[in-house]
């Protein structure tokens, strides 16, 4: 929400309107009803303020987007304008997925209309620039990062490499994206998987919102060292989410190739049928893309990783891990995978390539061993 004079909400403020606002309060109950409402302010974000809002008759998620970076203050100020292009890609994921986004009950829409350009400007900033400079935002585990950190700023071939990644994130314009898309944006229960908090997206290259999930899940990997007890080892959680880095990709391949096939002969010009005109040509044109997409994959995901161990946002898996030193070495195992990630990433042709993880020698586990999120 936004308005020309920002005020941030409080659970007073929201009650209020809550009341003025019937698109909400018929989701909640009785107007008679809603002073009693339940109000718990649950965004863990950077950005904005979250309020989860409990009635006799249901609930709903408020979000209001701050002019400012949360994390940061008033010194670093940020457009409003953004909850617009959330609201604007959640209706239209709606549309093309209606099972797996939230329903926008309501959104107060801001005056003007401009596109999400100062989004797109703090991901180009805080994921392909920062991190590689001295900046006033980056933060790590210091001491025990400091020449980690150090070792970033003075690498020149990571540099090279992310510079080529920044421009595919400028310039590709590929798909619809979520912008940023890791796993605390995905809320899973038994019966439904729903999408949330697409603020940043825009059209932009596919690579990085899988990258990003990608990066993710391998954070959470790398942090699992950091809370063994002496009731578990973590070994089989770890094995889990090297399993489920590997069933992201391949289905995600499998669906992708599957609609390409189902649609190769629609209105796309990119492969035009009377140019690619044999199913070999068109089999390895298909293959070639593919091969594209694995390597920004995987490299907007190593980008995404350092980002998160020497920039400014963390992730809670190692801000979790009490223990600085311990902390440290496991972000430090983390940093090495991803900056050798980055750097290497074409000579690896398949996700499940054993030499990909160094800690995993023996190979990805297969999809026939199970464990259950639970352990963590």
């Amino acid at each position: 929400m936004s308005s020309d004079e920002f005020r941030p909400l409080n659970e007073n403020s929201l009650v209020e309107y809550i009341k003025a606002t019937p698109a909400l309060s018929s989701k909640l109950g009785d107007v008679s009803q809603l002073d009693n409402l339940q109000i718990k302010e649950v965004g863990d974000g950077n950005l904005n303020f979250v309020f989860i809002v409990t009635g006799p008759s249901g609930s709903v998620v408020i979000k209001q987007a701050l002019p400012y970076m949360r994390c940061i203050g008033e010194s670093w100020p940020m457009t409003k304008e953004r909850a617009y292009f959330e609201a604007t890609a959640l209706k239209e994921e709606a549309r093309l997925c209606p099972n797996h986004v939230p329903e926008v009950y309501h959104f107060d829409r801001v005056a003007q209309f401009c596109g999400n350009v100062e989004l797109c400007r703090l991901t180009e900033q805080v994921v392909f620039s920062d991190p590689y400079k001295v900046s006033e935002y980056n933060r790590w585990t210091s001491p025990y990062l400091d020449k980690d950190a150090e070792a970033v700023r003075e690498d020149n071939i990571l540099k090279l490499e992310v510079a080529q990644l920044k421009s595919t994130f400028c310039e590709r314009a590929q798909a619809l994206i979520h912008g940023d898309y890791h796993t605390g944006s995905v809320m899973v229960t038994q019966d439904s998987t729903q999408l949330i908090d697409p603020e940043f997206a825009f059209y932009g290259p596919m690579g990085f919102d899988v990258g990003a999930f990608l990066g993710n899940l391998f954070l959470a990997y790398f942090s699992q060292d950091g809370h063994v007890d002496h009731e578990n080892d973590r070994k089989t959680y770890k094995k889990w989410i090297l399993r489920t880095v590997a069933e992201t990709w391949n289905l995600f391949h499998e669906k992708f190739t599957a609609l390409w096939d189902e649609h190769k002969d629609g209105p796309g010009e990119a492969y035009l049928p009377a140019i690619y005109n044999t199913p070999e040509l068109q089999q390895l044109v298909k293959q070639k893309f593919m091969n594209d997409l694995f390597h920004d994959t995987l490299g907007f995901g190593a980008a995404k990783m350092i980002r998160r161990i020497v920039g400014v946002a963390h992730v809670e898996d190692f801000e979790s891990i009490k223990d600085a030193g311990k902390r440290a070495d496991c972000e430090r195992r983390a940093l090495d995978f991803a900056k050798m990630l980055l750097k290497e990433r074409r000579k690896f042709q398949e996700i499940t390539e054993a030499d990909m993880v160094p800690e995993q020698r023996g190979g990805y586990p297969s999809t026939g061993q199970c464990c259950s999120l639970s352990g963590q």
